[in-house]
């Protein structure tokens, strides 16, 4: 009989285990498993080494660029040698020169699954359907082998992500990944092994961090970034109610969500520990165990969220009835086909930081970054900005209750206000059941129940409800109302109406779907949806529907004939108009933050100036905050939070803003670092997006995830949002030693300082918008320049296909609005992440 043939021969073979610390190959017995792993190896070239548990090892391949999400992308995966299946914890670094030589973090890890009918023995037929579960890369993929070219050695496979709920635009996972699922560590730390903490890793110091280091040689002060102090978990707090209006609010200053059929709930968590309340404080955490389980999975910071718990009926749309039926059972009656869902819709407080003064669409934004990975039944509440009214049709004809709109720069007040306003489908209130009638129908415990409300103190009787009641309900109910009876009415009526009634204590409270109310104040056509356990009695009150909002305070915007951009014709009217559109995606970075204007009173062409203080001539809307000088004095800097401010600057001549990397708020915690390529004359555009490319894989290498913006001008910004918690020596110290390592690297391409006679043939990385006091054009604002460009934020992979970095102008402000809300621009300019200590 033939020796059977050892799959790990060739992986043993290849390496020197005295110098590697790689483990040594031997094949798992046993009945196999279904692990998958992904390694990102920064070898020769930067790939991503996808590996499957097939037969006691774990079939592997190169992806070069690393797993996408996009069903359009498909990936070069080459086939490697079989690893053992003690290589799926490997991370550290394999000395230089040997085979593989360079740095090895865990990426991904998870199980896999042949679709049905697939099985693994279909690699052999060179093709394999499968899904994946990890805590990245997740549902359905395929790998299909290429056929071989004559004299290829290689076996060349593609693999795919399949189209289905787990999709993503481009390379939005290898982008946003950027630490190990083993260690929480970037690249560069795994590279220098920082502390010695991970015995798996190799003693190589990064040439990157190297560079840093040097960078950082000539200056006193090295940056050390205070760590941030572990934010307590938060406390319930009121939430903010919405105003029952007739109509939905017209215009671009609006943002619209549905507005989902179940209980309003606050969600502290931090970490492992989570708890739930209702909207009056009450601590419902063991109602809602399995979601609780959930989120505490999901090992978030100190945060508190608000969002609307829901259970879906037959048809997966979200069901108070469902819900009731669900909390019946109790935690352990729920399914997986039944189970509650949590839709997240704003962020009120996220590691100790209050976030409820910032605009509604920035804590949004931020909500969106903290569960950007969180996965059903976690879900973020998702919006439309303007367009209420096909939101709230589409709702409507889906059988649902209704939506929720906001304004787009509305704070969190935590009280009811028409900054947040709902439209319904049906009328549905909330009653208090103050008795009921007694049925004539056999084994049916009661006809219908009476149903008040509170008005001016005192409840008033409102009509009965006789249907919608399920089997369990009138069994449930009757319970509850034996134990509340009394001999009184606790509310005036007819003789008629108070007719064989048996009055209760106004305790239990009932939603109710009803046609209308009629003209002695009863509900007509009522339907019994469930009891609300989470609603005090005392605070029924009936809903009235008041006038839709009126749109937001106009600002009278003078001479808007006049030209302002002579070489493309636009006027100022024009201009205005372009930030009136524009404003509700533009506020969440320019809101709150002292700015600098560039005003052109009479024009591009003419004389403009920057401004960055005011007597108070730009009006209400233009906002100062003190902010000490260098020489101990104060003076007032401008800030605005809302369209109004916006436009009153526009009304003054304004064409650009230029905003600092810190909130007014707090002058001194800077939470934004932008590196500005300025490239030489003699450079092409393509010179600048490669090298921005390269820093966002330079940062990336660190841990952090940056974003790009094409300034409207020629060059490029790379954003990185920070969490506060260090000051502007640290802040500037980092930008410049990061600025200084790329020079330092790559002496041709990149320079670090501003002289223009040492600039030829390179880039200038200008770090030196991270001082205190710089700033730097923010996104969509408009450039006093020929054609009157935009800076626009865009995704990594829109970068590549770019021909300039002044794509579009304030001519394209509804276009602009369009693709905010597009799936690559998802969470663009915001991440939870800190200064790197390096």
């Amino acid at each position: 009989m033939a020796a059977r043939t050892n799959p790990l021969a060739e992986y043993n073979a290849r390496r020197d285990f005295k110098a590697t610390p790689e483990p040594a190959g031997q094949r798992k017995g046993g009945k196999g498993g279904n692990l998958f792993i992904v390694q990102k190896h920064d070898a020769t070239r930067l790939h991503w080494d996808f590996r499957l548990e097939v037969d006691g090892v774990l079939k592997s391949w190169a992806v070069t660029k690393g797993p996408s999400p996009d069903p359009d992308v498909k990936r070069l995966a080459v086939r490697t040698e079989d690893h053992p299946m003690s290589y799926a914890e490997f991370e550290g670094v394999i000395p230089k020169g040997e085979y593989g030589g360079g740095t090895v973090m865990l990426w991904d890890r998870g199980q896999w699954q042949p679709v049905e009918g697939k099985t693994a023995k279909d690699l052999d037929k060179g093709h394999l359907h499968f899904t994946l579960d990890g805590e990245r890369m997740k549902g359905e993929w395929l790998l299909i082998r290429l056929k071989k070219k004559p004299g290829e050695k290689r076996e060349n496979w593609l693999l795919r992500k399949l189209q289905d709920d787990q999709t993503e635009d481009g390379d939005a996972l290898v982008q946003r990944e950027l630490t190990s699922v083993l260690t929480g560590r970037a690249m560069a730390e795994i590279a220098a092994d920082k502390n010695g903490e991970y015995p798996l890793a190799g003693k190589k110091d990064d040439a990157f961090l190297a560079q840093m280091e040097k960078a950082s040689s000539h200056n006193a002060r090295k940056a050390n970034p205070k760590k941030g102090k572990s934010a307590p978990i938060p406390k319930y707090r009121k939430p903010q109610l919405a105003t029952l209006v007739d109509d939905v609010p017209a215009g671009n200053g609006w943002m619209h969500e549905i507005k989902f059929d179940g209980y309003r709930a606050l969600i502290a968590a931090k970490g492992k520990t989570v708890r739930v309340y209702t909207r009056n404080g009450k601590d419902w955490t063991d109602k809602f165990g399995p979601l609780v389980d959930t989120i505490a999975a999901l090992d978030l910071p100190a945060c508190l969220i608000d969002g609307e718990i829901v259970a879906h009926d037959a048809k997966g749309n979200p069901d108070f009835s469902s819900l009731q039926k669900v909390l019946k059972r109790g935690k352990g009656a729920q399914t997986a086909a039944d189970s509650l869902a949590l839709y997240a819709f704003d962020l009120l407080s996220l590691d100790g930081e209050d976030l409820t003064g910032l605009p509604n669409i920035e804590r949004k934004e931020r909500l969106e970054a903290l569960l950007d990975t969180a996965e059903p039944p976690i879900h973020v509440a998702q919006h439309v900005l303007g367009a209420g009214e096909k939101l709230y049709r589409t709702m409507c004809n889906a059988g649902q209750e209704g939506i929720i709109s906001k304004t787009v720069e509305g704070s969190y007040s935590g009280r009811r206000s028409k900054s947040w306003v709902k439209v319904k489908c049906t009328r549905r209130q909330e009653f208090v059941v103050v008795g009921w009638k007694k049925s004539s129908a056999k084994g049916r415990p009661f006809a219908s129940l009476l149903l008040a409300q509170s008005e001016g103190g005192e409840l008033v009787y409102k009509g009965n409800v006789g249907t919608g009641f399920s089997a369990d309900d009138l069994d449930d109910l009757a319970a509850k109302l034996k134990r509340i009876e009394r001999k009184t009415s606790p509310v005036e009526t007819d003789k008629a109406s108070a007719r064989g009634v048996t009055w209760v204590t106004p305790k239990l409270v009932a939603e109710i779907a009803f046609a209308e109310f009629t003209a002695d104040g009863n509900v007509r056509h009522g339907s019994f949806l469930g009891l609300r356990s989470d609603k005090n009695a005392a605070s029924v009150e009936p809903e009235q529907a008041k006038a839709s909002p009126a749109p937001a305070a106009k600002v009278e915007i003078s001479s808007r004939d006049r030209v302002v951009f002579p070489d493309s014709g636009q006027t100022k009217g024009q201009l205005a108009d372009y930030y009136a559109t524009v404003a509700s995606i533009m506020l969440p970075f320019a809101a709150n933050r002292p700015i600098s204007l560039v005003r052109c009173p009479q024009g591009r062409a003419k004389k403009c100036f920057f401004q960055k203080h005011d007597s108070g001539s730009f009006g209400d809307g233009v906002h100062h905050v003190a902010i000490r000088e260098k020489d101990g004095g104060h003076e007032d800097y401008l800030y605005i939070d809302d369209p109004q401010g916006l436009l009153q600057c526009v009304q003054m001549g304004t064409i650009e803003f230029h905003g600092w990397a810190a909130r007014s708020g707090d002058v001194e915690a800077p939470d934004r670092m932008i590196f500005d390529l300025d490239p030489d004359e003699g450079l092409g555009f393509d010179e600048v997006k490669q090298a921005a490319r390269d820093i966002r894989d330079r940062l990336a290498d660190l841990g952090l995830t940056s974003f790009a913006m094409l300034s409207g001008g020629k060059g490029v910004h790379v954003v990185v949002p920070l969490t506060t918690g260090h000051d502007w020596d640290q802040h500037k110290d980092f930008a410049r030693r990061f600025a200084e390592a790329l020079s330092l690297a790559e002496p041709d391409r990149f320079i670090a300082t501003m002289s223009k006679a040492k600039r030829k043939g390179k880039i200038f990385i200008d770090w030196l918008r991270n001082q205190r006091g710089s700033t730097a054009i923010l996104p969509y604002s408009a450039r006093a320049r020929s054609g009157a460009p935009v800076a626009i934020p865009l995704a990594w992979n829109e970068l590549k296909g770019m021909k300039d970095a002044h794509p579009y102008s304030i001519d394209d402000a509804k276009k602009l609005l369009d693709r905010a809300q597009s799936k690559s621009l998802h969470g663009w300019g915001f991440a939870d992440q800190r200064l790197p200590d390096v």
